[in-house]
């Protein structure tokens, strides 16, 4: 009874639920016994930093507003990596025999009593939410710290002409229990912990640098010694079920990894240098909620326009943009949207990035006479519904797709252009006849990513007389606004983004476009007429996120033109 006074006193205290909402909450608590914290969670009334408060004063627990400088450095190593990031707990202070630890689920006995074994010191817990702990946790155990013991306890005092001879399938066998393991597994983890879609392991002439690739930008992680390299390429390949004993030949492998209960793709690719073997290991997150379309196309402007286009039940869609832009990620929202019992969807990919459950995926191999267009001739055979073509480099692929496109099938296919009207051009000059073009193509879309700012250090400031030229023209109305600029934060890595959106350019093909590309107008022409049917440039996209914050100016002009146009 006293802990329900104590929450209910606490919900009016801050003013959280209104009266009539109150009452229904504890009418209801008194007429099925739930407690009250259950009905709060079950009817989704609280947010998660309100849900921990209430816990914590349910419980007579101190709730804290975690952030990383809170946290004693030397107290936080009290306890391994390992294990404060499988409790998501971290000790922040230390007072004689106590140890006060945030946990975001303080009501864990377990984790409190696995930490007093380790430590010798009495647990006193403290409350934060999930976030801030496993902040502080990447900040205190950063890929640099959790490296370092492993680094050491290593045996380095063998030269690197020694470290490079082979390793034996004895030592393969037992590799799991070598610290090497532990260095690779931190690297990797390191790296989904930071959001990055890429781990680069480079031999230099020195060390070996371990880069992330975090927002579409490769940041510094960790040096490791050159000495190292070996045993490090070795354990990676043994678990890719690559070829170690190899080294004069690129490979490709994939490793599958479990990480905070999410189950992670790597597609790994060894390149041999003058320094060593280079190691570049792509992160794919196997996660299918990422691929909903509302979460990858967030305007819903772009969204409806999108879907619009995919309800067409034969055509051809083409995405277009450079590589790293995010159109795989696009295609496979459109085919995560499409993917229904009653069709048949094939891909031809190269290579086969992502595993969707529902859908026949093909990878093309050359070198076995698998090109995309000897693919694409066979797949037509299969009574497909819809086809992804991963992308059409040459005039046998594009005609292949064109007369599936015409033929009733659904055709989705990328192509390397740099806004969405040149598509149209470079479909021509491939070879492929206007009027086939025109009869074909439902939509082009031109895609970028930009990096958004970082909410918590992003800062306010009255744009110069050139960004006002760039956002409104010379002769435009002038408005007093206020855009934003990256800082930097421990938030976001001192770099003032985190996380990145999409921007889209779609080009829908209407009569008029069709009768322009049959007539063979040019693209500038085409361009032009698509603007006045209501398509908006890379450019008019971008400066709307500029307006609305979401972005700075120096960041769209990382990726997109601003001249004017």
């Amino acid at each position: 009874m006293e802990k329900q006074d104590a929450i209910i006193s606490f919900l009016k205290a801050e003013k959280i639920l209104d009266e009539i909402t109150l009452k229904s909450v504890i009418d209801l608590q008194q007429n099925t016994g739930q407690s009250m914290i259950s009905i709060l969670k079950q009817q989704g009334l609280l947010d998660e930093t309100q849900m921990m408060r209430l816990t914590a004063v349910g419980n007579g627990i101190e709730f804290i507003n975690l952030a990383p400088e809170m946290v004693d450095p030397m107290v936080a190593n009290l306890i391994p990596y390992e294990m404060a990031n499988r409790f998501k707990v971290i000790p922040v202070r230390k007072e004689n025999n106590k140890l006060f630890l945030a946990m975001s689920s303080p009501l864990n006995i377990a984790a409190r009593d696995q930490v007093e074994i380790r430590t010798g010191y009495k647990v006193v817990p403290l409350a934060a939410t999930t976030a801030a702990v496993q902040q502080a946790i990447r900040y205190h155990f950063n890929v640099q710290n959790i490296t370092k013991q492993t680094i050491i306890s290593m045996r380095l005092a063998q030269g690197a002409n020694e470290a490079e001879s082979d390793i034996t399938q004895q030592q393969s066998a037992n590799v799991s229990e070598a610290p090497i393991t532990k260095l690779v597994h931190s690297i990797v983890t390191g790296a989904i912990d930071s959001r990055a879609s890429d781990i680069h392991i480079e031999p230099q002439s020195s060390d070996v640098k371990v880069r992330y690739r975090i927002d579409g930008i490769l940041r510094p992680a960790l040096d490791i010694p050159l000495s190292a390299l070996a045993e490090v390429v070795s354990h990676i390949k043994i678990i890719s079920d690559m070829d170690i004993s190899e080294r004069r030949v690129p490979q490709d492998g994939h490793m599958n990894v479990v990480h905070n209960n999410r189950e992670y793709d790597l597609r790994v690719s060894s390149l041999p240098g003058v320094a060593g073997e280079k190691i570049v290991m792509r992160i794919l997150d196997k996660d299918a909620n990422r691929w909903s379309l509302d979460k990858v196309v967030s305007s819903p402007e772009d969204n409806k326009k999108l879907r619009e286009l995919a309800s067409n039940p034969y055509g051809m869609i083409l995405i277009t943009g450079p590589t790293g832009c995010g159109k795989t990620t696009t295609l496979y929202s459109i085919l995560q949207l499409l993917n229904q019992p009653e069709d048949n969807i094939v891909t031809v990919e190269d290579p086969v990035e992502y595993r969707m459950d529902g859908i026949t995926q093909v990878q093309v191999r050359p070198a076995a006479g698998m090109t995309f267009a000897s693919a694409l001739r066979s797949i037509v055979r299969q009574d497909p519904d819809i086809i992804l073509v991963g992308e059409i480099r040459d005039y046998e692929t594009a005609e292949m797709a064109i007369s599936a496109a015409l033929t009733g099938h659904l055709v989705l296919s990328t192509l390397h252009t740099n806004d969405a009207p040149g598509a149209i051009s470079r479909l021509v000059n491939i070879g492929i006849a206007p009027f086939l073009i025109a009869s074909a193509l439902l939509g082009t879309v031109a895609q970028r990513l930009v990096r958004t700012l970082c909410v918590d250090c992003a800062k306010q400031y009255e744009p110069s007389e050139d960004e006002y030229k760039m956002l409104f023209g010379s002769q435009g109305k002038r408005e007093k606004i206020n855009l934003f600029k990256a800082v930097g934060c421990q938030k976001c890595y001192q770099t003032g983004y985190r996380g990145r959106r999409s921007i889209y350019e779609i080009l829908t093909v209407t009569e008029s476009i069709k009768r322009m590309i049959t007539d063979k107008c040019s693209t500038e022409e085409i361009k032009q007429q698509a603007i006045k049917e209501g398509m908006k440039t890379l450019r008019m996209k971008g400066l709307e996120e500029v307006l609305k914050g979401a972005t700075s100016v120096e960041e769209l002009g990382r990726v997109v033109d601003l001249r004017t146009e």
